[in-house]
């Protein structure tokens, strides 16, 4: 489900009301600690935090004129989902993501290959996402990105 909406305070407004609270608190573990360079922005109709071009000027391979991707969150018909570049890209991320999230809830890990579902407002891992966002700098993820996808 694509927002219409242009910015994220905009989104968050006209989210299902069940879902604002968890969207607004997944939104600020993000915020908080995410590493200083990255962006907050909508893209492709959810909330987005991406390397601006002012940092990156190359922008996104499949569009350059996009912004550099790497997370996003967005309220699904279903579920809540968080996209992270950095665990598509990065085995070793990924790794320490899959061991440490049993630690932190008590449903089973639904994830694809940079999706994480959450069907359970009510089992959220909140601290292990605010550790997730801040475990790549904006160079790290430049560096990773080149490496993996941009040819």
């Amino acid at each position: 489900m694509q927002s219409k909406a242009l910015t994220p305070q905009e989104y968050l407004f006209n989210l299902p009301e069940d879902r604002k609270e968890v969207m607004q608190k997944l939104r600020n573990s993000i915020i908080k600690n995410i590493p200083q360079g990255f962006e907050e922005v909508m893209s492709y109709g959810m909330l987005g935090f991406v390397v601006p071009h002012s940092i990156y000027p190359d922008g996104y391979h499949c569009d350059p004129k996009l912004p550099l991707p790497f997370m996003n969150l967005a309220s699904q018909k279903n579920f809540i989902a968080l996209y992270h570049m950095g665990i598509y890209a990065n085995e070793q991320l990924y790794n320490w993501f899959v061991t440490e999230y049993p630690k932190h809830c008590k449903t089973k890990l639904d994830m694809g290959k940079s999706c994480i579902r959450f069907k359970k407002m009510d089992d959220i891992p909140f601290e292990l996402i605010s550790e997730l966002a801040g475990k790549v700098s904006v160079t790290d993820w430049i560096k990773t990105y080149e490496t993996a996808f941009k040819r």
